[in-house]
């Protein structure tokens, strides 16, 4: 594995450090007015998901390692495991349901996901980036309600309660962002 300085690690990188896989998720460089410079870096375990905050120096070296990516889609969950198949080898992979975090309910039959890969220990998986749903349950349209930034909160079809704009109504369906979880447009 490619070995890198200290002071080349970004947001992203994935670290073998103390005996375990972190990803790096903010990176900051300080040059103190007395001594070398260093990066500040905030790192995320991959197999717990506890938080360091470590100091690297330029000429400390770490283990920069690189993750394979495969496309797998859902096909259904079973004992709190899902289950997904490869689009190429039709393998099929039963990851527990914590892999996805809160973003669990937004998982959908026949979805493709993206899983990352660390010698066949699965660490991540992402989600497409935008997912459509219906609202079960929100206030109903007003009309002459268009105040700017003005949102209410609705219920959406997996349970999950977002805050919607006013115009958008029960029973209508819209594209939700995944990654930040909020409401981006109607479907």
């Amino acid at each position: 594995m490619p070995k890198i300085n200290g002071n080349e690690i970004r947001p992203g990188n994935v670290l073998e450090h103390n005996g375990g896989l972190w990803a790096a998720t903010k990176v900051d460089h300080v040059k103190p007015g007395k001594g070398g410079a260093f990066a500040q870096v905030e790192m995320r375990n991959l197999r717990n998901g506890s938080k360091l905050n470590e100091r690297f120096r330029s000429a400390d070296k770490v283990e920069r390692v690189r993750l394979e990516q495969k496309d797998q889609q859902f096909l259904y969950e079973q004992d709190g495991m899902l289950v997904f198949m490869d689009a190429e080898t039709f393998e099929q992979v039963e990851l527990p349901a914590e892999i996805l975090g809160e973003r669990r309910p937004f998982l959908q039959d026949g979805m493709t996901i993206q899983i990352e890969y660390y010698e066949n220990e699965a660490l991540n998986a992402t989600l497409p980036q935008k997912v459509t749903c219906t609202i079960v349950e929100t206030e109903p349209v007003v009309k002459g309600q268009t105040a700017a930034n003005s949102f209410k909160p609705a219920v959406l079809d997996n349970g999950v309660r977002i805050m919607v704009p006013p115009f958008v109504g029960q029973d209508e369906e819209i594209v939700v962002d995944t990654a930040a979880m909020e409401y981006s447009e109607r479907a």
